[in-house]
């Protein structure tokens, strides 16, 4: 299941144990579209193992500031509280599992 994250729900999910792969996005935007249904597989896949969220960056200003997101999509890797990588675009879901894949 993909967890929805908000400016006021994600200081408490940047603390999770689990590293985090947070999907930075917007409703406007094609390829965020397309990435969606991967990042639900992912979700899937990686339930217990890790945990998935997406953020809307219109109704999320201050996540994407505080990352420093400039472009859409944004995936970013979230371990211990800090992002340790990142992917911009759209891009396979082979790239996305490795880098998760890295922080298990």
């Amino acid at each position: 299941m993909v967890v929805e994250v908000n400016d006021s729900n994600f200081a408490e999910i940047k603390q999770s144990n689990l590293p985090i792969l947070l999907d930075i996005g917007a409703t406007w935007c094609g390829p965020c579209k397309a990435l969606a249904p991967v990042v639900e597989e992912i979700a899937k896949e990686y339930d217990g193992k890790a945990l998935v969220c997406k953020v809307d960056v219109d109704e999320a200003p201050e996540i994407a500031a505080e990352f420093r997101v400039r472009n859409v999509p944004t995936v970013l890797f979230i371990k211990n509280g800090a992002a340790v990588d990142k992917s911009v675009g759209l891009v396979a879901k082979a790239t996305l599992t490795e880098k998760l894949d890295a922080l298990l």
